[in-house]
């Protein structure tokens, strides 16, 4: 991981004073996890896209502009950004999270390296796993209850990342 942090501290940055980093790939992939690994190499701060309402039925696409309003607009100014956390347990929003401009950034989640935010990437990562794999860990996560609402995410995942063709523009394939 220090090397892959270190090859990303040797890029210019790409919004505003920042090298933004995103890390996509499908539900249950393990992207939080990598992503809090590389945010620990880089020393940097980590968002993540479930830090954001997504209603089920909307799929993946919807998210992003609070992101993109809200912490990479003001970052590619030079600015700082910020945005409140939405707790998903109480169904509400939570604190607020300070986004200062550094070095670093890592976006991480479904939708994170999109191809309408290229321009703003230094890195992209895609982490995949298989389905049967991914669906296991997202239940233990979630809930067996939430399994017939994980299937329709899981197709409009496929849905969104075949259309938008983000795993051919990753920097760098995990698989775990």
């Amino acid at each position: 991981m220090n090397s892959l942090a270190q090859r990303i501290g040797n890029l210019p940055p790409s919004c505003g004073p920042v090298r933004l980093v995103a890390v996509d790939g499908p539900a249950g992939s393990g992207k939080t996890t990598f992503a809090g690994r590389l945010g620990r190499a880089l020393g940097c701060q980590v968002i993540h896209s479930d830090d954001f309402p997504v209603p089920w039925e909307e799929g993946p696409a919807t998210w992003f502009h609070a992101l993109h309003d809200q912490v990479l607009a003001p970052l590619e100014r030079g600015e700082p950004g910020g945005f409140r956390r939405y707790d998903w347990v109480r169904g509400v929003y939570a604190e607020h999270v300070e986004v200062p401009p550094a070095p670093a950034l890592v976006v991480e989640g479904v939708g994170t390296a999109r191809r309408s935010a290229a321009r703003l990437l230094a890195f992209t990562v895609w982490v995949e796993a298989s389905e049967p794999v991914r669906m296991r860990r997202v239940l233990e996560r979630d809930g067996a209850e939430l399994e017939p609402r994980w299937h329709a995410w899981f197709e409009a995942e496929k849905t969104w990342f075949a259309d938008d063709d983000t795993r051919t523009r990753a920097d760098l394939i995990i698989q775990t």
